[in-house]
């Protein structure tokens, strides 16, 4: 890779790293903001004392078992054997302790996310994404999502995750206590606090917009490193732009009248696609690309997909 890549990526990546601390910093300043609101500075300890003791005792639920609920399938060496050569280049230059397992997952929307830590994660690949993209795509999607896991955005993600809900929580705490306390406040008007009942208020919404924002802002991170992993910032920034086109059909067909309402900028928990596009344009690919033949063929004890995307509790659609 060029010096001046190598550059580029470093600024991209001192950039998103400050702009990550600086939203995960106004997290808990607003949490803190909330517990201070409710109960002075025994309310901070305790959302502190909450949120750790949430980190702490949460289940770690192994991916194996995560990616049974999406119906998913072990993906074997033997099954896409030039995709785990491709996977396994990328996990050593991202210098994981073990290559992640690939599963796939019936459906015919595009979509790819990865579950677990480091020593002990999995990728998993929609139907709809093995068979659209080409395979410079896949490897490129593949280096985004190991990017993902070698910088711990999954656990960067449950922080804040946990951060908003404990902020949620004491909120809804905090609007209770006012409404038990409405007689005395009544009878009272001056002593009612405006502000603080207006932190109460919008403290949940705040809270949902910063941890949108943190998730807009790794995804900046990952494409850039991925962009580094497998030397192709161009393959990325294709298989995006493939992803943005057939997607946009699906909700398309979902609305009346066949009209897409564009989502609003506040609440996208990705980035914008061509500010991501553009991003890695700016890029120059690298001489050691991780390269392989050009299709897969998936073997047929797969099955056939869903012909619709589905929704799942999670919140992803697959």
């Amino acid at each position: 890779m060029t010096t001046w890549n190598r550059r580029l990526q470093r600024h991209h990546r001192r950039r998103n790293l400050v702009q990550s601390l600086t939203l995960l910093i106004g997290m808990v300043a607003l949490l803190s903001l909330v517990g201070w609101t409710i109960a002075g500075t025994e309310g901070i300890l305790w959302a502190a004392m909450t949120g750790g003791l949430s980190l702490a005792l949460a289940p770690r639920m192994s991916p194996r078992l995560l990616l049974r609920l999406y119906r998913g399938a072990r993906l074997s060496d033997r099954d896409v054997p030039d995709l785990y050569r491709a996977l396994a280049a990328i996990s050593r230059r991202a210098g994981l302790p073990a290559v992640p397992a690939l599963h796939y997952i019936p459906s015919a929307a595009m979509n790819a996310f990865a579950v677990g830590r480091p020593g002990d994660a999995a990728i998993a690949v929609t139907d709809g994404m093995l068979r659209r993209l080409s395979f410079r795509e896949l490897v490129a999607v593949l280096a985004h999502e190991v990017s993902h896991i070698r910088n711990n955005d999954l656990w960067v993600m449950g922080l804040a995750d946990v951060i908003s809900r404990i902020t949620r929580l004491m909120s809804l705490f905090g609007v209770l206590l006012l409404v038990f306390s409405l007689p005395l406040l009544i009878q009272n008007p001056g002593d009612v606090p405006l502000l603080l009942v207006l932190l109460l208020v919008l403290a949940p919404t705040l809270g949902s917009l910063l941890q949108l924002a943190l998730s807009r802002t790794r995804e900046f991170d990952a494409d850039a490193d991925a962009a580094w992993l497998s030397g192709d910032p161009t393959g990325l920034a294709s298989a995006l732009a493939k992803i943005e086109r057939v997607q946009g059909r699906f909700w398309v067909d979902l609305l009346p009248g066949g009209r897409r309402i564009p989502d609003p900028s506040l609440l996208r928990t990705h980035p914008d696609t061509a500010e991501r596009i553009r991003r890695l344009q700016s890029m120059q690919p690298a001489e050691e690309a991780v390269r392989s033949s050009q299709a897969i063929t998936l073997p047929g004890h797969l099955g056939t997909a869903d012909a619709r995307p589905r929704w799942h509790a999670s919140g992803l659609w697959y």
